[in-house]
């Protein structure tokens, strides 16, 4: 089920502290360190009356302060996702999710974040729709897009540039 709550891990203890509590009550969510030490949680699985559904909501954590903040929404609602952080702060979202009861609703469009203006902006679109993948910043700012499925895994690669906005 969805839930608000969050927690702070100590690696010197190995235990996890509560902390402020999320704006929106989600899971299958992504949550990605931005460079100024604020935490981007991006889109989910939220309950709505009595079904779930993928929210395009996004919000900061700031560990300073403790608490949770709206930020700009996704173009659309995802859960599945991924998120990497680009070599120049922003980050890239791929993929996942459009209806949380439909394993099927995989997509292949991509978003951009912006933590200077927090906004997001679409981006190019991969070539396969995927949710369940992998995205990894290869050391000369590329991304690889790995793995995934639709109605059944998907067995090739592609790269994203984010000079070019494209994937390949």
């Amino acid at each position: 089920a969805s839930a608000r709550t969050a927690g702070l891990y100590e690696p010197a203890t190995g235990e996890f502290t509560p902390t402020g509590s999320m704006v929106t009550a989600r899971y299958g969510h992504t949550a990605v360190r931005l460079p100024n030490g604020k935490v981007l949680s991006v889109g989910g699985v939220e309950r709505g009356d009595s079904l779930f559904h993928t929210t395009p909501t996004a919000e900061l954590y700031d560990p300073a302060a403790g608490t949770f903040t709206p930020t700009d929404s996704l173009a659309i609602a995802r859960a599945g996702h991924t998120a990497t952080l680009l070599a120049d702060g922003k980050v890239l979202i791929t993929g996942g999710l459009t209806d949380a009861n439909d394993p099927a609703s995989s997509t292949s469009t991509a978003e951009i974040y912006d933590p200077s203006t927090r906004t997001f902006a679409t981006t190019g679109e991969m070539g396969e729709a995927r949710a369940g993948h992998t995205a990894t910043l290869l050391p000369n700012g590329t991304v690889l897009i790995a793995g995934g499925k639709q109605s059944s895994p998907i067995a090739f690669a592609e790269i994203y540039d984010p000079s070019t906005g494209s994937f390949t």
